[in-house]
């Protein structure tokens, strides 16, 4: 049998599963809108660990970042610390925080404990939003890259194939859909993760050395090497990780989701560990098939590895753990997007709205921003210049301001409650430093250090005006 064809049968497997499990919480799913978007904030530690690592090991992190480990080498590992050591950051400083309350998005935790002001939430809702819409839009990519180097399959159509799958799963179970797909999929993971890097590592013997040696062999030297890449360049890749995931609404949701501060942060640092660990390795296998094929675009990489150099049954199974991690994250990110959507840019404005009008709202959301995500896939030029745009957006606009707002409180012995603003930030403040900090993160004039220049710029934008409108907005 073909792997296209074995790839066409897990396919229809895994959706049909997907499908049966949506079906099955629809009605606890949708009997509320607290339900519907963090389950009433009462999952336990095995669905929150679950969710969170298959929410993390996306269709990019197999393909995206192996794309740029055969294109760019070591110095991408700097970028993947970032982006995933700050999910354990994210579990040591923020996860406690969040776990011990209910909000239902960033957003709201910074307007109720930090600013008060309805134009900011709106901002923050808006802005965070785009790295969810960049990541379901990014698995959608990733699909069709595969699907089309190993089937012939046109790569639009298979983008829009999979971002259909995604919108109905999602609309049928909102976040209960999401957590106990997850929890199929994150073992999937696991599993096949592992026969995954066995047959990667293979060709080099196992031996980074041997990587090494082979990357000169071909050419590719430089790529072994930190050595012609500047440092701040490298602090910048670090940075703009961090400071996405930081922003980034599926982390903070889970945290609302679990039951209490305690499961919500061994959730996301065990999680985070797993994944940092995975997606480092992830990198390497691009150099590795750097160097069996140093003449290939990276972005087929990853597809012509399982053709050419892994058994066809095997490379079946290792597609299933592609499939399984992309339709986690795509259901993830559809799901945060349209809470971030209902939830601060509708429910702020319209107080009088019925659970079941913001249920219903969510499912049509729910198919408008799948449908957007999926234009955003076919747009864009690459699955990790789509993240790392979205990144350095919602980063440099957000992050300055959650993290000057939690330092700089009011009365300092006294711990963040929910319904107590306790911030010196106003909302003059909140909204100059967001705007700041968006803006000049879109500015290649200010060169490779702009995520830098944004965060430092940002926050002090945030308590400079906020000094200056201390006594305008004065509770």
């Amino acid at each position: 049998m073909s792997l296209g064809l074995w790839l066409w049968i897990i396919t229809i497997v895994f959706c049909t599963v997907f499908l049966i499990i949506s079906l099955r919480v629809r009605a606890k799913a949708t009997s509320s809108f607290s339900q519907f978007v963090i389950g009433g904030g009462t999952f336990p530690i095995l669905l929150i660990f679950f969710t969170q690592f298959a929410t993390i090991m996306g269709v990019g992190n197999f393909v995206g970042h192996a794309a740029k480990g055969y294109a760019l080498g070591l110095p991408h590992i700097v970028f993947i610390l970032g982006e995933q050591g700050s999910k354990i950051i994210f579990a040591l400083v923020f996860a406690g925080l969040a776990g011990r309350m209910t909000y239902k998005t960033l957003s709201e935790l910074i307007d109720d404990l930090l600013v008060r002001d309805k134009i900011t939430r709106l901002l923050v809702g808006i802005i965070a939003s785009c790295i969810m819409v960049a990541w379901v839009g990014g698995q959608g990519k990733g699909f069709g890259a595969l699907f089309h180097t190993i089937t012939g399959a046109n790569e639009i159509v298979i983008i829009l194939f999979f971002s259909a799958i995604f919108i109905l799963y999602t609309t049928l179970g909102g976040i209960y859909s999401v957590v106990w797909t997850d929890l199929f999929q994150g073992i999937l993971v696991l599993v096949f993760g592992a026969v995954f890097y066995f047959f990667a590592f293979k060709p080099i013997g196992f031996s980074l050395a041997t990587l090494g040696a082979k990357m000169k062999e071909v050419g590719a030297g430089e790529l072994w090497s930190f050595a012609s890449v500047d440092f701040l360049v490298l602090v910048t890749k670090f940075v703009t990780g961090v400071i996405g995931i930081l922003a980034a609404q599926i982390y903070w949701q889970r945290c609302f989701a679990a039951k209490d501060s305690k499961t919500a942060r061994n959730g996301l640092l065990y999680s985070g560990i797993i994944a940092i660990i995975l997606v480092m390795l992830t990198a390497l296998v691009g150099m590795v098939i750097k160097v069996l094929n140093p003449n290939l675009d990276p972005g087929q990489a990853m597809s012509w590895f399982l053709q050419n150099h892994i058994p066809t049954f095997v490379a079946a199974v290792i597609f299933a753990l592609i499939l399984a991690a992309g339709m986690s994250s795509a259901d993830s990110n559809l799901n945060s997007a349209v809470t971030l959507i209902v939830n601060d840019l509708v429910l702020p404005f319209k107080k009088d709205a019925q659970d079941r009008w913001l249920v219903r709202l969510s499912i049509i959301l729910t198919i408008v921003v799948g449908a957007f995500a999926a234009l955003a896939a076919i747009w864009a030029s690459s699955i990790i210049g789509l993240f790392a745009k979205a990144y350095s957006l919602a980063g440099g606009a957000i992050v300055p301001l959650l993290i000057v707002g939690l330092i700089w409180k009011k009365k300092r012995g006294e711990k963040f409650t929910m319904g107590t603003k306790n911030s010196n930030v106003t909302p003059w403040g909140a909204r100059t430093g967001i705007v700041v900090g968006g803006v000049l993160t879109q500015i290649p004039a200010l060169g490779p250090y702009r995520n830098l220049i944004a965060l430092l710029i940002s926050a002090i934008a945030v308590v400079v005006v906020s000094l200056a409108t201390k006594e305008k907005t004065a509770a």
